[in-house]
């Protein structure tokens, strides 16, 4: 399935900084809860924001295989970070949901549905180019398959896309080799690029959808300049150029079939602990369970889906065993999953090089890596697997 593409619409616009919080409280007077990034727990993490004051001002990320840090600068930069732990499917696909709840009265049940609540209009503000093609993804599982989820839709439906272009690459990240950025180009209804050049702080502003427009109306802002545009378009240029990680996706899901009794995948095994970070912390991870829960009287239960991880021991349990028993195969699975079967599935990877995986992992083990490895030993391949 090809990815759509924003059209082009009005000419950018320039936002300067310190009008930011225009922005914020257009889209509050007009019915949005505002989500962005700010620091908590000395971390990026998303949470409601009012003002331009909670963005992290300064605040830069520090990241390699098994490393997170942020560390303050003397920069005035409000989004010269990449991206932290937490994805943002959360505020679509929550972690946990109720499908069904049951009551005993007397010797009857009542078997009902959970009240469907209406979703917050919500406008997630600094959302990265990596994480729209997630987002993107994700949609194509849960709307455009032959089942829809009646859930994902209702959150989805109520969630206004701010993107931001990458002018600063994280050392984990390989969204070049992904296609997938570091310019947004899906699904944004406004998308930003922050520049601060002869002290002139300043965002390039554009709409990708009538939503945007109607917004970018709103904020009634001069149109940028040439040299504007062409300064934006360079910074993200060099940003390309300057990724941490490459991975060559030519024939990699080929390679990764022939590979697939490979003893490799138990030399990494040997590493990883089935923690499943990795896919906690993934924006295309969707596997759930179905859990039921009974009160401590016995009179009312409740069926919830959970997000979970092909990583556990208990991910395929069936007939009274689990078919992933050893941790080299639930590796296997999880890695074969974004780079080959996804593709086999829906037309494109199910990786967006976000670095995510490389950075939260706590041995460090690089996704980029190892698919890289798979690739020289295919080249050398001998009879001996």
């Amino acid at each position: 399935m090809a990815t759509k593409k924003v059209p082009d619409r009005r000419p950018a616009a320039i936002l300067p900084w310190a009008d930011f919080d225009s922005l914020f409280e257009t889209l509050t007077r007009l019915g949005y809860e505002v989500i962005a990034p700010t620091v908590r727990d000395h971390a990026i993490i998303y949470d409601t924001a009012t003002t331009a004051e909670k963005l992290p001002v300064g605040w830069q990320d520090e990241t390699g295989p098994g490393t997170y840090r942020l560390k303050k600068t003397d920069s005035d930069l409000a989004f010269d970070f990449t991206v932290g732990p937490h994805p943002w499917k959360s505020f679509f696909y929550p972690p946990t949901s109720t499908f069904m709840e049951t009551e005993r009265t007397g010797n009857r049940f009542e078997v009902r549905a959970p009240e469907t609540e209406t979703p917050p209009k919500r406008a997630l503000v600094g959302v990265r180019s990596c994480d729209l093609h997630a987002i993107d993804r994700l949609d194509r599982v849960f709307l455009k398959g032959p089942y829809v989820d009646s859930q994902y839709a209702r959150y989805r439906s109520s969630v206004l896309l701010v993107g931001i272009n990458c002018t600063r690459p994280g050392a984990t990240c390989f969204c070049t080799s992904m296609k997938t950025g570091p310019k947004c180009s899906v699904l944004y209804d406004l998308v930003l690029t922050e520049r601060l050049e002869s002290g002139e702080h300043y965002f390039l502003i554009e709409a990708g959808t009538p939503a945007g427009e109607k917004i970018l109306a709103e904020l009634n802002l001069a149109e940028a300049s040439a040299e504007q545009v062409s300064g934006a378009e360079k910074a993200i240029d060099d940003a390309a150029g300057r990724m941490g990680r490459k991975l060559d996706m030519n024939g990699l899901a080929e390679i990764l079939y022939r590979g697939f009794d490979d003893l490799h995948w138990e030399k990494i095994a040997e590493r990883c602990l089935s923690c499943g970070n990795c896919t906690m912390v993934c924006p295309t991870c969707f596997c759930a369970t179905v859990q039921d829960t009974t009160d401590l009287t016995g009179q009312k239960a409740s069926r919830e889906r959970l997000w979970d991880s092909c990583f556990t021991l208990d991910f395929t349990y069936i007939h009274g065993g689990s078919v992933r028993i050893a941790p080299e195969s639930r590796y296997r699975q999880w890695l074969m999953h974004k780079l080959a079967y996804w593709q086999d599935q829906f037309g494109s990877p199910g990786c967006v090089g976000c670095g995510r995986c490389i950075t939260w992992c706590p041995v460090g083990i690089d996704i980029s890596e190892e698919a890289t490895g798979f690739r020289e030993r295919d080249k050398t391949a001998s009879p001996q697997k």
